[in-house]
């Protein structure tokens, strides 16, 4: 009777991980708005005020990750999960009410809000349902969920462009996704932690950057999620510039990605508990970097297609092996360094804004290609750091 109560519990608990992949439409979200939007402008500047869009949802990761910490300790991790909820639904209204690029900036920075403490909260949430040996699996089975949202996004998007005649239909029908798991969350019982430590303040989290390895670690978190955020960005473009390819149909790019990425962290998994984690990172950052080199020359549509899937898979697992080698590096400071990485997904601000910078600049995507590459490149650089730091 315990164990079928427990499973009623984490249920909700791990459909809130599909309102977390809800971040990861921005991609497609920000080739409409280019398209839409943007029409009027310089042309000389369109990528660059696209991609102001992840700038203004993962910026948010920058400024609100340690303050969400601080008010989790106040008000429980449960009753934080449902604020961010409220906040996406709120969010996912503003571009129906007026469909403005300056609009759509202010509801992509609410969601940012909303994703950022969201992510900071949900993974501790699942430990209040599930312990012991299976905190590890329905972790992994979370990510999952959140893949898998990140994969449905486009179709939606697609979906509601050709049956409902607009996409930005998507909104209205997250929303009630959220909706739902705002009640279902609230109308079930969850065990209450036990505050066992203070919060952490902003100078005891930074300070950790002084250590070389954490900063080095930080930075692959901030890259890995700017490799992720950017292709997710650029892909429906580079379909459109290359291949003539309409803003709908596009948007089929990023879903190739994720569900390639999907499969890349499910086969990880298993690969992970037999093989070293630093070989199969250093593997892992090798080919997406050879992907990234052939993205720069390829014009042909499948050959683009299938160049997306095997940068899903081979970055699939890069940022579960970087955080965990941060926690292992530090294990008592955990706390603190979660909170430190979860605020590196900024980088899914950072990258695509230089990406517009520099795509602008040579008025191609390959521009946006090169930025990624050296991402990567950063990525590989690291896998070669971390083999003396793991045992350290």
């Amino acid at each position: 009777m315990k164990e079928k109560s427990s499973f009623k519990q984490v249920l909700p608990v791990l459909f809130g991980f599909f309102i977390m992949g809800f971040c990861d439409v921005v991609g497609i979200t920000s080739t409409h708005v280019k398209e839409d939007l943007l029409s009027g402008y310089d042309p000389q500047f369109k990528d660059t005020l696209s991609n102001l869009i992840p700038v203004a949802l993962f910026s948010m990761f920058l400024l609100f990750s340690v303050p969400t910490g601080i008010l989790m300790n106040k008000i429980g991790r449960k009753k934080t999960v449902l604020l961010s909820c409220i906040i996406t639904i709120l969010a996912m209204f503003i571009p129906l009410i007026q469909y403005t690029f300056a609009m759509s900036l202010i509801a992509f920075a609410m969601l940012g809000i909303a994703n950022t403490i969201l992510q900071v909260s949900l993974n501790p949430l699942v430990a209040n349902v599930v312990q012991g040996d299976k905190l590890t699996s329905s972790l992994t089975a979370g990510q999952f969920v959140k893949a898998i949202s990140s994969f449905c996004g486009p179709f939606i998007a697609a979906y509601a462009a050709a049956s409902l005649h607009n996409w930005q239909y998507i909104f209205p029908i997250y929303a009630v996704i959220t909706l739902v798991s705002t009640i279902w969350l609230f109308a079930t019982p969850i065990p209450q932690e036990v505050a066992t430590e203070e919060a952490s303040s902003f100078g005891s989290v930074f300070g950790i950057l002084k250590d070389k390895t954490i900063f080095l670690l930080f930075l692959g978190i901030v890259f890995v999620v700017g490799v992720d955020v950017g292709l997710n960005t650029a892909a429906p473009k580079i379909l459109m510039e290359r291949c003539g390819m309409n803003s709908s149909d596009a948007g089929y790019g990023p879903s190739m990605y994720f569900a390639f990425r999907t499969a890349g962290a499910f086969i990880g998994a298993i690969l992970l508990a037999k093989v070293s984690s630093v070989k199969f990172f250093k593997i892992s950052a090798l080919v997406a970097i050879a992907a990234l080199v052939a993205l720069i020359f390829v014009s042909d549509r499948n050959l683009i297609f299938a160049i997306f899937a095997i940068i899903g898979f081979s970055i699939a697992n890069v940022f579960s092996i970087i955080y965990s080698a941060a926690i292992q590096y530090l294990p008592n400071k955990a706390n603190e360094i979660s909170g430190l990485m979860i605020t590196g997904v900024f980088g899914g601000a950072v990258i695509p804004f230089i990406m517009g910078l520099t795509s602008d600049a040579v008025k191609a995507q390959t521009g946006s290609v090169i930025v990624i590459l050296l991402s990567a490149v950063y990525l590989l650089f690291l896998s070669f750091t971390i083999k003396q730091k793991e045992t350290a």
